[in-house]
């Protein structure tokens, strides 16, 4: 039995669209009550479970009279505001079964890079597990911009497990484990456990799944698994009919163990989920006060801008070589910052008024890359 798993409290769970709905679209509902079923008897055991669960756009596929995934946005958003009731309310039913309420909670980069989003998304998800409620986090598609994107589910599950300080992620897909190769071929080996990179090497990872209606692969998840290791979370993977002996802590699936300690949350999913609106060019002195000594960044220590942002976007700090070092939430818009750049606060602060006596990044909103 696998200790990491059975002495799991707070579970968070991610099951794609191929494992719970048909290749043309719509809901398996024998699919969604085996999953719930498992997940039930982890809540009755006093267990926390947050669920991520894909499928809303392929559930909104058959009603709308979609033969296939649609490639464009905004049909993939309509497909997903017709699907995503479809899909709460198939589990607020089926978790009914077991005296469990459900609560939905859509998420964007957005809502949870900005330090008050951030914390009304925590506090959101820890408030439904203390009332005995099961979270169901999905990416909000309806309104999610190419910009604004987690783009896979596998990456959101990831992220979410660090949010919510879980003791254990578990990815359910169409495939039982990470293999060597192919699973079809005969010389491709089921791989039991991965400890760090190195367990990795010469493995042959494909891309997106066979069902056609998700967007992940074995790609995101390996991607997934080394977010939530990276932040201390062991991770199963697996396929989804083997949902319950791997949540008994049976040795199915491969196991991913966990590879430090845990950082700070929020900068966790800065460095992970977020994509820079922009670039800060650093002189070294900059680099040396951000690196080195983990100091906020200043106007005086920027050497160039580039980009198109406003206050509160994500931005890369780079050193005089062009590399990224850092990436923080500016406090300034791209339009008014290159009149700034070399001056010192005070000075800026006597010539504009206090208000430009503030840091261009602080470094409670600033994490190393």
């Amino acid at each position: 039995m696998r200790d990491a798993v059975t002495t799991a409290r707070r579970v968070v769970v991610k099951i794609g669209s191929s494992s719970l709905t048909t290749a043309s679209g719509g809901l398996a509902d024998e699919r969604v009550d085996t999953l719930v079923d498992t997940l039930g008897r982890l809540t009755a055991e006093g267990r926390e479970v947050v669920l991520v669960s894909s499928g809303a756009i392929a559930a909104g596929l058959a009603p709308l009279g979609l033969p296939r995934r649609p490639r464009d946005l905004a049909t993939q958003q309509a497909a997903a505001s017709v699907g995503q009731g479809l899909l709460i309310g198939r589990y607020a039913a089926s978790f009914a079964r077991h005296g469990r309420t459900v609560g939905q909670v859509l998420l964007t980069v957005d809502d949870v890079t900005r330090r008050a989003h951030y914390r009304n998304a925590y506090r959101t998800l820890r408030k439904l597990l203390d009332l005995r409620a099961v979270p169901i986090v999905n990416e909000n598609d309806t309104v999610a911009t190419q910009e604004i994107r987690f783009g896979d589910n596998d990456r959101l599950a990831a992220l979410v497990a660090a949010l919510v300080h879980a003791d254990l992620l578990v990815l359910l897909s169409d495939v039982d484990a990470l293999w060597t190769g192919d699973p079809s071929k005969p010389h491709s080996t089921r791989i039991t456990e991965v400890r760090d990179d190195a367990d990795l090497a010469g493995i042959t990872i494909g891309g997106s799944g066979r069902s056609g209606v998700g967007t992940g692969g074995m790609v995101t998840k390996v991607e997934a698994a080394r977010i939530a290791t990276g932040f201390g979370i062991p991770v199963v993977l697996t396929a989804a009919d083997l949902a319950a002996p791997a949540l008994a802590g049976e040795p199915v699936g491969t196991l991913f163990h966990p590879q430090r300690q845990r950082p700070t949350a929020r900068l966790f999913w800065l460095a992970h989920a977020t994509s820079p609106r922009g670039r800060l060019h650093l002189d070294p002195g900059a680099v040396a006060a951000v690196v080195g000594r983990r100091k906020s960044l200043l106007p005086a220590g920027i050497t160039a801008v580039d980009g198109t942002f406003t206050a509160g976007d994500p931005v890369d700090l780079v050193d005089t070589a062009g590399a990224s070092v850092a990436r923080g939430l500016v406090n300034y818009d791209a339009v008014e910052l290159p009149g700034l750049l070399g001056r010192s606060t005070s000075e800026l602060a006597a010539a504009l008024g206090p208000a430009y006596e503030r840091e261009v990044v602080h470094r409670d909103d600033l994490v190393l890359l």
